[in-house]
């Protein structure tokens, strides 16, 4: 008798198509590589059970979903105890509880993996999940740094999968309804967007050695990450301010999101030139060791242009809202965010305000909520090859680089050149962070 897995391999009708650029939103159901029955049931594994765990509890619980949970993984104990429990109200059945996402993977009925671990892992364990033969969707940022985010868009293609990032509002109804408005010349010709995020997030522990917490799989937890001794506070959330081992700042942490915004409205591809002014302004001798502030400024053809501007631990409401995106044409502006979008004419009046019907969280430590659960489902239905994704993972890896090269312009002090048809930093100590250095057997590969 065939395996599940080797039933699905053999039922393929089709090969994928990758879409680049901003031009196309998603890939049309056809394109995909069949792997799977318009009605079959998905069998999914959830990878790190931390604060995005709620934003699954929908669309995994709903019976119109049909997908089976299969694994809930995390490398801490009560985590895993955690996601039970909330699980347990919702569906009525057990998943199988695992510390080693590695086994999650090996396991040949696993359809799909939602990668939700730290950054560090979320492009290796991605293309551990395609290898294996499971789509992923993996969360922000899909990428650590460039060379990652070229090696993730590669393996989708040589293993023919479905890959989406979790940029959620690419699935939301009103802001799919307005950039099309704007493509469709509501505001002129768009040529500025501006991408923003504030927040008030405080004082960050100095990092001292530590024990690890009961119930933690440091070692794991590291992965890919050049391993190190313990310090306390890293694993749960601070791992994100601790240096570039394992995050990628507030860029990488929350830039993410409206800077694909910025860039689906304006309908550009890679920039041709980046630069940034970034500081930590704020505690400064807490142990937050990245910026905490970052204004920073991408240049395209056509003289068109997207800036970010980050604060992380200022709570001034800059542009009316903790975070969104302004877009700038030559007859008219549209201020969109998770909640609304508002069209304003040339001379600044208001002409229209859509109001989402959406409890989509904003800059709150976690999130979830309608838009999360649509971008799932998108997902699932993708799959099935009953719908167009949304957010596919050579058009998203685009926005990310935007992230990177921002990450880059900071950490060696100058703005540079980069060639826009394939995304190459023009600067030689730019290159140099190109990739990263890995815990030795780690390093990812296609």
């Amino acid at each position: 008798m065939t395996t599940r897995r080797n039933f699905i391999k053999n039922t393929v009708l089709s090969s994928t198509a990758i879409a680049v650029g901003s031009s196309v939103m998603g890939m049309p159901a056809s394109s995909y590589r069949r792997i799977i029955g318009s009605n079959e049931r998905l069998n999914v594994a959830v990878a790190g059970l931390g604060r995005r765990l709620g934003a699954y509890y929908e669309p995994i619980s709903r019976k119109s979903s049909n997908v089976n949970l299969m694994y809930l993984c995390d490398v801490m104990e009560s985590q895993r105890a955690r996601a039970m429990k909330n699980f347990a109200e919702r569906i009525d059945y057990k998943p199988k509880l695992e510390n080693d996402i590695r086994k999650v993977i090996d396991d040949k009925d696993v359809d799909v993996l939602v990668n939700a671990t730290p950054d560090h892992w979320h492009t290796p364990g991605s293309i551990m999940a395609m290898k294996a033969g499971q789509h992923v969707y993996v969360e922000k940022p899909c990428s650590h740094n460039m060379n990652e985010n070229e090696l993730l868009v590669a393996a989708s293609k040589k293993y023919n999968k479905v890959v989406q990032m979790g940029n959620q509002q690419r699935s939301a109804p009103h802001t799919i309804q307005i950039i099309n408005e704007i493509h469709n010349g509501i505001i002129g010709t768009p040529f500025k967007a501006v991408a923003f995020y504030n927040n008030q997030r405080g004082e960050v522990p100095v990092q001292k050695k530590a024990a690890v917490p009961e119930g933690l799989d440091w070692k794991l937890w590291q992965g890919p990450a050049v391993h190190r001794e313990y310090t306390d506070n890293t694993w749960d959330y601070n791992w994100h301010w601790y240096g570039w081992n394992y995050g990628t700042a507030e860029a990488g942490n929350n830039a993410t999101h409206e800077l694909d915004i910025a860039r689906w409205a304006l309908q550009v591809d890679f920039p041709q030139y980046a630069e940034v002014e970034a500081e930590k302004r704020h505690f400064l001798n807490d142990g937050w060791e990245m910026y905490d502030t970052m204004e920073a400024t991408f240049k395209f053809a056509d003289k068109k242009i997207i800036q970010w501007d980050g604060k992380s631990r200022n709570g001034y409401s800059t542009y009316g809202g903790g975070r969104g995106t302004v877009i700038y044409g030559s007859e008219g502006t549209v201020f969109v965010n998770r909640g609304k979008y508002m069209l304003m004419d040339r001379a600044g009046k208001l002409i229209k305000e859509v109001t989402a019907d959406s409890q989509e969280a904003g800059t709150a430590l976690g999130g979830g909520g309608d838009i999360s659960t649509d971008h799932m489902v998108n997902f699932f239905d993708a799959i099935r090859g009953k719908g167009t994704l949304n957010a596919p993972i050579a058009d998203a890896s685009i926005s990310m680089a935007m992230v990177h090269y921002a990450n880059v312009a900071y950490r060696t002090g100058k703005g540079f050149r980069i060639d826009d048809n394939n995304g190459k930093m023009l600067d030689p100590e730019a290159m140099k962070l190109w990739g990263r250095e890995y815990e030795k057997g780690w390093e990812p590969t296609i």
